[in-house]
């Protein structure tokens, strides 16, 4: 027998024997989804405040970009009053460039605004679905999803007021 079947049936054999467990004791059951619903919205959490570190350094990179396209167009007026046609003409492809990264950065900003409302669903979702009953209080539980609400709604309000 190989490993990898081996390793394949104690696998099988474990989930059947945990399915079986869980089946007979619906208490346990409930307190798996519990702590799944958490696993899940840790992640969630996570991954919102990786988009928000993202949104944020596109954010700024668009404010560069749009300072290196004022002082180029500047430039290409000071070439042209100046007579230097082709550097002017150089100067302004180089603005066509900078606008074009912004126009990609501006993309990509839609693009994680996007994403950054699918996970903000998805913890909406999480926090309307109803607990299993046999799952005893948890306020501690109760707290992080309160929590994590009022996080969720601050930066929408913050995210809002910066549009």
């Amino acid at each position: 027998m190989a490993a990898g079947d081996w390793l394949e049936q104690l696998e099988a054999r474990l989930e059947r024997q945990l399915e079986a467990f869980l089946a007979n004791n619906p208490a346990q059951q409930a307190l798996l989804q519990e702590q799944e619903a958490r696993d899940r919205q840790a992640q969630l959490v996570g991954e919102r405040s990786r988009l928000q570190r993202q949104a944020e350094q596109q954010r700024q990179r668009l404010l560069e970009l749009a300072g290196e396209i004022r002082a180029w167009r500047q430039r290409v007026e000071r070439a042209r009053a100046a007579g230097a046609d082709e550097l002017a003409q150089r100067a302004e492809a180089h603005g066509g460039e900078l606008m074009e990264q912004g126009r990609r950065s501006w993309n990509q900003l839609a693009d994680l605004g996007q994403q950054f409302n699918a996970v903000e669903n998805a913890l909406q979702d999480l926090a309307n679905t109803p607990r299993a009953a046999a799952s005893p209080p948890n306020n501690e539980a109760d707290l992080e999803q309160a929590w994590a609400a009022f996080e969720a709604q601050q930066e929408l309000e913050r995210m809002k007021a910066q549009h």
